[in-house]
């Protein structure tokens, strides 16, 4: 995929209808105290050996001075500011505050247990937007996925009961084996591939000639299976197979029968075809996911379902497609998808996504975030030898950001699509150009579907203003038992020293807070 040009970024004709400069309305709720708590704790994320080594410092200071002093102050510091609270209870105060300043809360039960071998990054090598929240469950039984689908069921209650504007995440590693998810993504891919050998053309489209063709060449089985099979895949009639046609009836479940018939039964498609223990996993993994959405439903709250590695993401997506069939044909959609902007394959997935959702007639909610996992995504192409799923710069995840942005809220209020879209963003641009095309537009705060979410402690001079000023505010809340968010917090700081590093925005805004506090112009510095 080229990248976007930049002309076809966001652009708006008037200044937005926020000011993000106000570090008054911005910080205006935090004791003094709390300022330089917060401003102390940004600065250390800017000191890169300490927070890179963060989880080796907090093992020093448990051998030394035990764990019982190390918890304290870590709750009493990067806990408090980070974090929610242990409990739910503990987020009433929390919530109330963003409630007041009208925002709503994202929340998401944090505890996090990676294992050995898990993939664990920052966005270190460019200034990519860290709003994704990049955690990872370690899988070590069917009893921990059942036990994590009620920790869900139990944050979706206090997301009804704390804040019932809000929404919940949601982490489908979490309810099943990583393993399972990557070899369902691999037949996901696999299929995707077989597609393209019968499209002979490379247009997207495969004609019914071509298909019988292609399909007597690749499998024995055609004169029983083609005048069953074309029927389904061309719907309409029109004599033309795209992509979304195929992929409705080609899904990993359905491989088995299809590779029994292969010519080639070493070829990539049977290799990547699940056995039966597997697809009985993958079956009681997607039973786990559904009864999370039955429950959101039913507690009218609605789930991020949170964007993963791209091995992974496949088989994620497929799942979230058939959550938003079933639970996003009401007035409000319940299931959101995420797009990570900085893979190169995100415009066309959203694409595919939306023609799919206006063609069966159900919501399309999206959630935008820059990426997350991007070094690691990179060290593993090159271990394996395949090309780099991230965009070659950090000006073509920005445009495909900000493109995709545009093209969604268009898609909401001009073509009227119904859809939903969370631009979650520390990227002060990007939300000040889908601010202006909302004014251009001409659509109301209250009724535009446009969500802007930050992660808790970070980015207030945005979350903030956009609150004060009317605007569909979130903020994504952590919470959970200090010992178990460890890695958590060491995951929030890592990535903040990226943002932060060179005496970042959000700090330059404290200094002007803690300035006004005490009379001092800034000017005068």
């Amino acid at each position: 995929m080229s990248p976007p040009s930049p002309s076809s970024s966001l652009q708006g004709d008037k200044a937005p209808d926020v000011d993000f400069t106000n570090p008054e309305t911005a910080f205006g709720n935090k004791s003094l105290f709390e300022l330089i708590r917060s401003y102390t704790i940004f600065r250390l994320c800017t000191i890169g050996p300490l927070v890179r080594n963060a989880d080796k410092v907090l093992t020093f200071t448990r051998t030394v001075f035990g764990g019982t002093l190390t918890d304290a102050v870590v709750k009493q510091t990067f806990f408090k500011h980070f974090c929610g609270g242990e409990t739910v209870d503990d987020l009433r105060p929390c919530i109330g505050l963003l409630n007041a300043n009208g925002i709503n809360g994202i929340l998401d039960y944090a505890a996090e247990n990676a294992p050995d071998d898990a993939i664990v990054t920052s966005s270190q090598d460019q200034n990519v937007d860290v709003n994704q929240p990049a955690r990872t469950y370690d899988y070590s039984s069917e009893d921990q996925c059942d036990h994590h689908v009620e920790i869900f069921k139990t944050c979706i209650s206090a997301v009804k009961e704390v804040t019932p504007h809000g929404f919940a995440a949601l982490k489908i590693t979490a309810l099943g084996n990583p393993l399972l998810l990557e070899r369902m993504s691999t037949a996901i891919v696999e299929s995707a591939r077989l597609f393209d050998k019968f499209d002979k053309s490379g247009n997207g489209l495969i004609t019914v000639a071509n298909f019988e063709q292609a399909y007597r060449e690749i499998f024995t089985d055609a004169e029983e299976r083609l005048p069953d099979l074309i029927p389904r895949l061309d719907a309409n009639g029109d004599g033309l197979i795209d992509y979304i046609e195929w992929s409705k009836l080609l899904k990993p479940q359905d491989l088995p029968r299809l590779v029994e018939n292969c010519v080639n039964k070493h070829g990539p498609l049977s290799v990547a075809c699940p056995n039966p223990e597997e697809l009985e996993l993958m079956i009681r993994m997607r039973a786990r996911l559904f009864d999370i959405a039955e429950c959101a439903a039913e507690h009218n709250v609605r789930l991020l379902i949170d964007a993963e590695q791209t091995y992974y993401q496949p088989a994620i997506d497929n799942l979230t497609i058939s959550l938003m069939k079933t639970f996003n044909t009401g007035d409000i959609p319940v299931v959101f998808n995420t797009y990570q902007c900085y893979l190169k394959d995100a415009a066309t997935r959203v694409e595919i996504d939306l023609d799919r959702a206006q063609r069966n007639n159900y919501r399309f909610a999206a959630k935008l975030v820059r990426g997350a996992y991007m070094v690691a995504e990179r060290q593993r192409a090159k271990d394996m030898g395949y090309e780099s799923p991230i965009q070659d710069t950090i000006e073509d995840t920005h445009n495909c950001y900000n493109n995709l942005t545009r093209k969604l809220i268009k898609n909401q209020h001009i073509d009227k699509s119904g859809g939903e879209v969370m631009v979650a963003s520390h990227n002060k641009e990007s939300i000040e150009k889908a601010v202006e095309l909302l004014q251009e537009l001409g659509v109301g705060k209250e009724e535009s579907g446009v969500h802007f979410a930050q992660l808790l402690g970070m980015r207030d001079d945005l979350s903030f203003n956009l609150g004060n000023a009317g605007y569909s505010a979130m903020k994504y809340v952590p919470y959970g038992k200090v010992e178990e968010v460890l890695p958590y917090l060491i995951r929030r700081a890592q990535e903040n020293s990226d943002i932060t590093a060179g005496m970042g925005q959000e700090i330059i805004m404290i200094e002007k807070e803690l300035k006004r506090r005490v009379g001092i112009s800034s000017s005068s510095s």
